[in-house]
């Protein structure tokens, strides 16, 4: 994996968290990256509007490109994800049999990795696939932070 490559990817997640962020939902972005044909998804956080307990960035980007390869099989494909994917995300990713995970900041608490749920290399699954994280680190818990910090302190957003 090349840095340049995984900063700029991630940088193009953050716009999409910032979408997410101006919405008022969890900002949290993600973006398919196929190897082979370049970007396939780009989508955010759409849990609170559309009231959908799977409406996670990196499950609607999944989705979004498996319906552009008319595939549910992402083998060539990288997903880049604002936040460390929860164990539900982490499962699809493993379904969708992607290549690699890229993630921005770490989540302690709910973070599947953080938690020891490591389902990318589990010996008795049949897809295993490489992940960095901490990309970003920075920016992307920023965003988090200051978004959970303007809403307990009731915070009205301008948008």
């Amino acid at each position: 994996m090349d840095m340049a490559e995984n900063l700029w990817y991630m940088g193009l997640a953050l716009e999409e968290a910032d979408k997410a962020y101006k919405k008022n939902e969890v900002p949290i972005g993600a973006i398919v990256v196929s190897q082979s044909q370049g970007i396939l998804a780009k989508t955010f956080n759409l849990k609170e509007s559309t009231y959908d307990p799977c409406g996670h960035a990196e499950l609607l980007a999944l989705a979004k490109a498996g319906l552009s390869q008319s595939n549910w099989r992402l083998t060539d494909c990288n997903i880049y994800v604002t936040l460390e994917p929860c164990p539900m995300c982490l499962s699809a990713m493993v379904q969708a049999r992607i290549d690699t995970l890229v993630f921005g900041a770490y989540d302690l608490k709910g973070g599947a990795l953080s938690l020891g749920y490591n389902l990318h290399n589990n010996p008795k699954l049949n897809h295993h696939f490489k992940i960095m994280g901490g990309v970003k680190h920075y920016a992307c818990s920023n965003v988090l932070s200051t978004f959970f910090r303007e809403k307990r302190s009731g915070f009205k957003q301008k948008y």
